[in-house]
């Protein structure tokens, strides 16, 4: 069989130029728009991810200081407590010492 020969029920292919050659490049246009599309947005899903690590980092470290700043003022908050409670307790006893006094002077006013 020859080039130009053809059997009974065969279609001859299209010549290039033609409306099927033409609707499949549209095809693969449509394609690449849409491969573009998707790559697109892959680039700003992954630029988004990247913001929002970026993002729970800084909320991290701004945790981590606000902890430790927390600390350092309950540390202090502490060492004020316990001086306080250092002059109180003479206090205390020197209040036990004005009832003791007082009770006396009571004793000996009714005696006198």
């Amino acid at each position: 069989r020859g080039a130009g020969t053809m059997m009974p029920g065969e279609t001859p292919p299209p010549p290039a130029g033609t409306a099927a050659a033409a609707g499949a490049c549209a095809n693969c246009g449509v394609l690449q728009q849409n491969i573009n599309e998707y790559v697109a947005a892959l680039i700003a899903l992954k630029q988004k991810m990247i913001d929002g690590d970026r993002l729970l980092t800084e909320y991290q470290q701004k945790c981590t200081d606000i902890l430790e700043f927390s600390v350092c003022v309950i540390s202090a908050l502490r060492c004020q407590v316990e001086k306080m409670l250092q002059k109180i307790l003479p206090l205390e006893k020197c209040q036990e010492e004005l009832g003791s006094l007082k009770a006396e002077l009571e004793e000996k006013k009714v005696c006198l």
